[in-house]
């Protein structure tokens, strides 16, 4: 990362540990935010291509909570699953045994494709008072406002997965398609701001173990979407969702809501796809919120 934070003042004053277990025959690595002693734990799962870094800048503003952040089995410095097809059974599973083992009953929070991987991993039994998704898949992918840039990703990641190895995967890390969709996904006109968003896309992007984990987490991203697990979550949820999100329109996000049986929907104004980068204040704020957790003065 070369583009300093602009949470990196708060990020400076959170405790952080890094951490290991062994979840279905391989490492994964978490990270633990916050006070030990917090009387709020909350299990942050990250996006497609991404890993915990990505969700830093809301736990910055939740200094007074215990955040668990591991990466994605595939991702980051969590190992692929021995001799598993990476999809979305697979990954509700691993959720499902991650949780149980380092942190159960925690409040569960899943950010984009992560909010897939909640939805399905709660609905088939994982134990949570509470449920958090941040710019939750409300609808098919390809049906979004930007349909046809997820058809070209699909063909994008096809081609990345037929090519002989080393052509494909560099074609998967290639810096300008990475840049392109960062642009794309960016909406703030703060150039300092979009320069470290850019960063971060630059730097932990392409952070995936192998073209196979990736094209099979891509798959598993567009062929489901929160809706198919909605009706079977019990537990209070919040969604937080963008106005301008490119990937699931606000209207539809209004839709999924009314499909929980107990959901609250805060909409964020001027800011799409990219809530925890642009406006993770506010996401911060609305977190607190629905867990009833007091801004501590000294914090």
């Amino acid at each position: 990362m070369s583009v300093p934070s602009p949470y990196a003042d708060r990020l400076r004053r959170l405790p952080v540990k890094r951490a290991e277990i062994e979840v279905r025959g391989a490492t994964t690595v978490y990270w633990i935010y916050g006070p030990a002693d917090a009387a709020t734990t909350v299990l942050a799962v990250h996006g497609f291509r991404g890993e915990h870094h990505g969700l830093e800048p809301v736990l910055a503003y939740l200094p007074d909570v215990r955040v668990i952040a591991p990466d994605l089995p595939g991702f980051g410095e969590s190992v692929p699953l021995p001799g598993r097809r990476h999809d979305l059974d697979e990954y509700a599973g691993w959720l499902d045994n991650f949780a149980s083992a380092v942190a159960p009953e925690a409040v569960i929070l899943g950010h984009s494709f992560g909010s897939i991987v909640v939805a399905a991993a709660v609905a088939r039994g994982l134990n949570t008072p509470r449920v958090i998704l941040i710019n939750p898949i409300g609808a098919p992918a390809l049906e979004g406002p930007k349909g046809l840039m997820t058809r070209l990703a699909v063909l994008y990641y096809a081609l990345g997965a037929r090519l002989p190895a080393k052509l494909g995967t560099a074609l998967l890390r290639n810096r300008l398609i990475v840049r392109v969709m960062s642009v794309t996904m960016a909406k703030t006109s703060d150039p300092e701001l979009r320069r470290f968003i850019h960063d971060q896309h630059d730097t932990y992007f392409s952070r995936f173990f192998d073209r196979d984990v990736l094209r099979d987490a891509f798959v598993a991203s567009v062929s489901h979407d929160v809706r198919e697990f909605a009706p079977e979550i019990a537990a209070p949820t919040l969604l937080i969702a963008a106005e301008r999100d490119d990937i699931t329109p606000i209207e539809a996000e209004r839709t999924l809501a009314t499909l929980f049986p107990d959901a609250t929907l805060v909409e964020i104004a001027k800011v799409g796809h990219l809530i925890h980068y642009e406006t993770p204040a506010e996401a911060a704020g609305a977190i607190r919120r629905f867990l009833r957790i007091r801004v501590a003065r000294d914090r």
